[in-house]
């Protein structure tokens, strides 16, 4: 068996040192065979069969969809209050998004159907789809101006947000890329410069909207995956340094992101506690406020007006106050678990030498990973401010709808991948 395993598992650097001591395979091999044995010792089926899909990841995922619709709900109730507002009814924003999770679970039923394989042939395709709508933003009169941003298209009562859809697209496109450049993956300008030019381009469009916090999470994710594929560290650490010194450069020349950094650094100084250190200064008082175990649902006195932003944004400084402490330690574990969870998925369907369909998963945990981290530590002072809705929590249609098609996907990875552990074909 340890033959075989070693056998079947060429990608075996992408398991931690020493693990293969006691797991060289993170999978089960021969079930089908072990179920026919069990069945002519009198052993129930029903006690062999594994499930279709990881339920406990659909368990945790169902969890923070219910509990950011609570949230949402307890954030926004006093919205219609502003004059902003005029005329929205007090449930507005916990019907819109209850229909964006509704039609976020439709789309992931019909995500789920479609095989990897697909996906694959799908990713060029669906990278250039992504490029043209991001390119749609820019055009006057087809987009939703906020507060400066143009991110959205405006499609009658609804928006979408192109920049969630860059997210997957340059995942599968980037998880595509490395498996057609495998053999050349030691050559940095035939493995690497392609991939590098796509993901400037697609960074100057976001910029322009401008939407930094979209191009890190797709810079990371980019990077992740080339990693993952098997870049060198010698290469991936020039990739990394590059990144660092544009970030650097994009603050060091943008007078109102250079604002941004020094109302992070003192956001009660006089200069920037009524500016741009206002939602930071707020949300440090949301979160001091519920100490230990909250000032209970819906109690939150920042949400009244004080902290903008406070149902996408700062959704979690909304959560510290009313839950408190043990309620941000949940729902970062909750997430921990969620990334943990989504990389095994990952490394499992690597070990089976599904490459593509390991990428995309180990992608997509760290967009869910990443981004989370990031608005985390933005609501909690620990980052500058960025504009980066919490996964699968915060309102937001077009960031609910494509965190779902993305689990949906990884799901049908978790599928496939039982599939094959029970003999049968992806």
């Amino acid at each position: 068996m340890m033959a075989l395993a070693h056998k079947l598992n060429p990608f075996k650097r992408w398991l931690s040192p020493g693990e293969d001591q006691d797991l060289t395979l993170p999978v089960q091999i021969g079930a089908r065979h072990r179920a026919y044995a069990d069945s002519q010792m009198g052993v129930s089926p029903k006690a062999v069969q594994l499930h279709t899909v990881d339920m406990a990841l659909m368990w945790v995922v169902g969890v923070l969809l219910i509990w950011g619709l609570v949230m949402v709900y307890s954030a926004s109730i006093a919205l219609p209050d502003n004059p902003k507002f005029t005329g929205y009814t007090h449930t507005h924003f916990l019907i819109r998004h209850m229909l964006a999770i509704a039609a976020a679970l439709v789309a992931a039923l019909l995500a789920f159907q479609v095989p990897l394989e697909k996906w694959e042939r799908w990713a060029p395709t669906l990278f250039l789809v992504s490029l043209a709508l991001l390119a749609l933003v820019l055009v006057p009169g087809l987009s939703k101006d906020v507060n400066g941003a143009k991110r959205w298209i405006k499609l009658g009562p609804a928006n979408f947000q192109p920049s969630e859809l860059a997210k997957l697209a340059v995942l599968l496109y980037a998880a595509n890329y490395m498996v057609r450049k495998m053999d050349v993956k030691e050559d940095f300008f035939r493995a690497v410069m392609p991939m590098g030019i796509a993901v400037v381009a697609m960074g100057v469009l976001l910029l322009w909207e401008p939407d930094m916090g979209a191009f890190m999470v797709i810079a990371v994710i980019a990077m992740g995956i080339l990693f993952l594929g098997g870049v060198n560290v010698r290469m991936f650490a020039s990739i990394a340094a590059v990144l660092f010194i544009a970030f650097g450069l994009m603050i060091a020349l943008s007078e109102w992101r250079r604002e941004r950094i020094f109302a992070y650094l003192d956001p009660w100084a006089e200069k920037y506690a009524l500016g741009k250190g206002y939602q930071l200064s707020h949300s440090l008082i949301a979160i001091g406020r519920g100490e230990v175990f909250g000032v209970g649902l819906g109690g939150s006195v920042e949400k009244l007006h004080w902290l903008p932003e406070a149902h996408t944004d700062f959704l979690l400084a909304v959560i510290g106050e009313e839950l408190g402490l043990v309620g941000v330690v949940v729902l970062i574990a909750l997430f921990l678990w969620l990334t943990r969870r989504i990389m095994h998925i990952g490394r499992q369907a690597i070990a089976l030498d599904r490459v593509f369909a390991g990428l995309v998963a180990q992608g997509v945990a760290m967009w869910m990973g990443f981004q989370a981290f990031i608005n985390m530590g933005v609501n909690l002072g620990a980052l500058p401010t960025k504009g980066l809705t919490l996964p699968l929590m915060s309102y937001g249609g077009s960031a609910i709808l494509l965190n779902m098609v993305a689990l949906a996907i990884v799901l049908r990875v978790d599928h496939e991948n039982r599939r094959m552990m029970q003999g049968g074909r992806a």
